[in-house]
Order: C-alpha cells, then structure tokens, then sequence
C-alpha cells in the first residue's frame, strides 16, 4: 500500500511538477558548483542533485524495478559523489547532462517544451565554459567579472525558464532521448574542453584564447564535414554513403524491396497480400509484433511490446511494435517502409476493383448481344400462348401451358427492358400472399418442400427481386439435386414484422475459396461465376434488403433474403 501511494506521489510530481522539480534540480547543481567540488556541502548537494536527477530521469519510467546491476551503479555514483568529486567529474557529469538535454531539444514538436529545453542547453554550456572548465584548468578561475556573471548572472535563465508556457510531458509514454543527437552534443562539449586544454598547455595561450582557437578549429570541421556531406562538385558527398546506413539499420532495404515485389506478382487478393506482408515484418530483429486493420479486415502478428511506431494512409492503418524504443532516423525509415507497403495495398484494391468493372462490361455487352435472340423467342412464345388460349378443348398439357407461358413470356418481357435500359426503374410491387401462392406454382413437382410461416398480406414485396432472388436460390439448389438425387431442398416464407425467405439444401457446403467473394462480386468456381448471386445482392441493396448465406454446413446450405416488411399507406 505505501508502495502504491510513493509511485502515485512519484508520478504526480514528474508529471504535474515537472517543472518545478527540473528547476530544482538545476539549482541544486549550480549552488554546488558555485561551492567548488571540494567543498563538503558542495558534494552533499550534488548527492542531491543525483537523486532529482534519478526522479526526472527520461530512460525508465517510474513503475519499473531496478535491476540489481542498475541499483549497484547508482550506488557507485553516489559514492563517487561523496568521496572524489572534483572538477574533472564535475565537467565530465554536466557534459552528459547537456547531452542528455540536446537530445531532448531535437526531438520534441512542441515549440515552447522545445525552446525550455534550449535554454536549459544554454544554461549548462554557460555553466561548463564559464565556471566549471576554468576552476578545472586554472584553479583560480576567471577575471571577477566573470565569476559575478557566473554566480548571479546565469540564475536569471532560471526566471526565464520559469515563465516559458512549456507543455507538460505526457505521462502515457516514458520520455525520448535520441541518443545519435545526445553522443553528437557530448563529444562536440568534450573535444572543446580538452582542445580548449590542450592550446593552454602546448601553446601557452590564456584561457579565452584557448577557448576561442578551439571553437574556431571545431567550425573549420565542420565546415569542411558540410561541404564533403554535399559537395556540389558533380560527385557524391558523405550524404550518400550515410544514407545508405540508414536503409540498412536492421531493414535490409533492398531484400525489402524484393519481398514485396515479388508476394505482388504471387498474391492478387489485397487482404491476403496485406496479411502476407505483415507477417513478413515480423522477420526483422527490432520488430516483436503488430497488427494491421483496413475498412473490411484486420488482423496481428507477433507479440505486443510497450514501444511501437505507426503508419496511416486512406486505405489502411498499421502499428508495429518494437523490442525497445527506436530513434527518429528509424521511425522515419518505418514511415517509407509503411508508405511503399500502403501504395503496394491501393494499388491491389485498384486491380480488384478493375477486375470487377471488366466482368461486369463483359457481362452488360453479353447481355446486349442476347437482346435479338430473346426478343425472338418472346415473339414465339406468345404466339403459342395465343394457340392455347384459343383451344377450348385442351387437354392438362395445354391447361399447363396455359398457366405457365404467360408468365415466362413476362418476365422475358422484363429481362428484354432491362437489357435495353439497364438504369431504368422497374419497381414493380406485389402483395406477399400473392407472390408466394405464385412462386409455388411455378416450380410444382420439382420435389421442392415448401414452407409457409405467418403472412402478412397486406405487405408488399418487389417483385423483380423477389422474383429474381428466389429463381436464384432454388436454381442453385436445383442443380446440386441433378447431380445428387439424394439432396432435400426446402422453400420457407414469412412476411410479419420482417420479411423472411429462405432456401435450404442438404448439398455440399460452398468452398472457402469462392466464400469470401460471395455476394460482394463476381467468383470463379465450377457452376460459373455467381454473377446472379451478385447482381440480385446488388438489387437487394438497393431496394433496401439484403441477401446473406444463412448456414454453411455439409448437410445444411442456406440463402436468405431478408428486410423489413413494407405496408401501403393509408388512402394510397
């Protein structure tokens, strides 16, 4: 319990107070450099200094366990402070501590944390070049201006970093030193201090003059370091070759490269190649796991882990976790890694969505070519229906066809309109009751068993859907009966509430293959392509129903049409 209640203290005060515990800390470190590194006082308040600086720290967060390896060098600092601290070890720890920092001033986006932190920078390297180094290297130290400024003069950054309307730092995530940046900031400080060190004993020189040869010398590199970065002279500077190291820091860019292009050629299904390439993250040393998800699917690899970066475009969203936390050169190297695997994706969805419109052109050009040849069997058609109309004596074949002909040459009259005009409104309503009784008299003796439930008859259906979709479902059904005399199909109706009409059959169940395109397009398999599935699914849609595979079971396979019953309104 007292655990518990020290953690949430801990928390509140590196989250809420932050500033005022950075403040602090900073104070304490002047005041003990002020004191000198011999003073007794001096070293108990760097003791001090150590134990804020263990409360801010940025590389664990505040509910982790201390390793015994991690517990024994703090230990060893804190002995080290009490017992030998001097000069040297001073300007060694603030060198770090402005390292540390600088790290922090080239990661963050938030302007005012980020200008804090570049005061605080300043302050530090104030504090080394004008107190700390001198007292080093002269034991004297500067001329009484320079002490004053250092003593009294640098406390006013305190006043400024006091009043920067800085942001908090959000507790959900522990805090980011880019370490490429914080070793950079260090060795510069150092290579200036013993530069600095060595011009005063090798060649005499005052400190300032030391200490300006030093800066001079530290630009003159990097002069030179920008101008072989890009050289401009017509061949390649250092920024090529570094470059390089960035693609290859724990992604082998190129192999990357050949991954993807090569599971694009293999796989044309967008979410099985976006699921394939996923898994395919996990092979890299730095990734643990991730998970994926577009707007129909979604799926994980891996294990999850505290670290994780992400990617976002309009077709998909990706996050991938890490074993530990990963610098801005590799987050953005995961950017262009996640924007070529996007482009990858839209460029599949594109392909499928292509593939679609060409089966329906070849679909709406096949049906145009058919226009002349159904309209000549329409012609015939009612031709014979007028003989049998006319014959008084005809026997049960004739009454048969009496029945049955005017309706096939209806709705070949239909299927003759909608292949004219494929947009044209052909919204045509019947009542339930009506359909039905309908509907069993056209596939009498076909050894179907029909089941009415409660009827509602004063609901109206579309008939071309209705229609459409329950030839479909008993057509499908009807052909597994011609190869299996065995299999049971069974027709049920309700229309109350919701409108209900179901065909099942006691076949073989669809194959996984085409089951995931059903309904939604066009899906190869050996009876054809279902596109009359499709386009009645797209009917249903429309006309506010929808069509859904009910059960998928050997033994069991059923379709439904469903929605909500449709009543006339009053006086209409």
């Amino acid at each position: 319990m007292a655990t518990t209640k020290l953690l949430q203290a801990s928390q509140l005060v590196t989250t809420r107070f932050w500033r005022i515990l950075f403040l602090t800390m900073l104070v304490v470190l002047h005041l003990s450099a002020m004191r000198g590194a011999g003073d007794p006082w001096a070293r108990a308040l760097m003791l001090a200094h150590f134990g804020l600086f263990i409360i801010w720290q940025p590389f664990m967060r505040g509910e982790q366990r201390l390793t015994a390896a991690q517990l024994v060098g703090m230990v060893v600092i804190a002995v080290a402070t009490l017992f030998f601290l001097n000069w040297w070890l001073l300007a060694l720890w603030v060198s770090v501590f402005a390292g540390i920092v600088g790290g922090k001033v080239f990661l963050f986006q938030a302007r005012w944390l980020q200008r804090f932190y570049l005061v605080v920078l300043f302050y530090l390297i104030a504090l080394l070049l004008l107190w700390i180094v001198p007292n080093t290297f002269l034991g004297k130290g500067l001329p009484i201006e320079i002490q004053l400024l250092a003593q009294y003069g640098l406390p006013v950054l305190f006043l400024v970093m006091a009043v920067i309307p800085a942001e908090a730092e959000s507790s959900e995530t522990p805090q980011v030193v880019d370490f490429l940046y914080s070793t950079m900031i260090f060795l510069l400080l150092m290579v200036l201090v013993l530069g600095t060190f060595a011009f005063m004993r090798v060649g005499n020189a005052p400190y300032a003059q030391a200490l300006s040869y030093s800066l001079l010398a530290i630009a003159a590199v990097l002069l030179l370091l920008s101008l072989a970065w890009n050289p401009r002279a017509g061949f390649h500077g250092l920024s090529m070759y570094f470059s390089r190291y960035l693609l290859s820091i724990g992604l082998p860019f190129e192999q990357w490269l050949y991954f993807l292009a090569e599971l694009s050629q293999l796989e044309a299904r967008p979410e099985r190649f976006l699921k394939e390439a996923c898994a395919g993250l996990a092979r890299l040393p730095w990734v643990s796991g991730g998970f994926w998800h577009t707007a129909g699917e979604s799926g994980d690899f891996g294990t999850v882990s505290k670290n994780s970066v992400e990617y976002t475009n309009q077709a998909m969203h990706l996050r991938v976790f890490t074993r530990s936390a990963i610098s801005p050169s590799l987050i953005w190297h995961f950017h262009l890694l996640g924007q070529m695997l996007g482009e990858f994706y839209v460029a599949k969805l594109r392909e499928e969505k292509l593939q679609q419109q060409t089966y329906l052109q070849a679909v709406h050009e096949t049906g145009a070519r058919m226009t002349h040849d159904v309209k000549n069997l329409l012609q015939s058609l009612n031709v014979l229906c007028g003989a049998a109309e006319r014959e008084q004596d005809a026997s049960v074949l004739s009454a048969l066809m009496r029945r049955q002909l005017p309706v096939i040459a209806q709705r070949l009259q239909q299927t003759v309109d909608k292949l004219r005009k494929p947009d044209s409104d052909t919204g045509r309503f019947i009542t339930a009751q009506a359909w039905w009784d309908a509907f069993q008299r056209g596939y009498q003796n076909r050894g179907i068993d029909f089941e009415t439930g409660e009827i509602d008859d004063t609901t109206l259906l579309p008939k071309e859907l209705f229609d459409s979709a329950g030839d479909n479902f008993l057509q499908n059904a009807l052909r597994k009966s011609k190869l299996d005399d065995t299999v049971k199909i069974r027709a049920r109706f309700e229309c109350s509430g919701t409108i209900d009409l179901t065909v099942t059959d006691s076949g073989i169940a669809v194959a996984p293959g085409v089951l995931h395109g059903l309904l939604r397009g066009p899906v190869p398999s050996e009876a054809g392509y279902g596109i009359g599935l499709y386009q009645t699914a797209r009917l249903a849609e429309i006309s506010g129903y929808s069509i859904v595979l009910s059960s998928n079971e050997p033994g069991k396979v059923g379709f439904t049409l469903k929605g909500e019953a449709k009543r006339p309104k009053p006086g209409s």
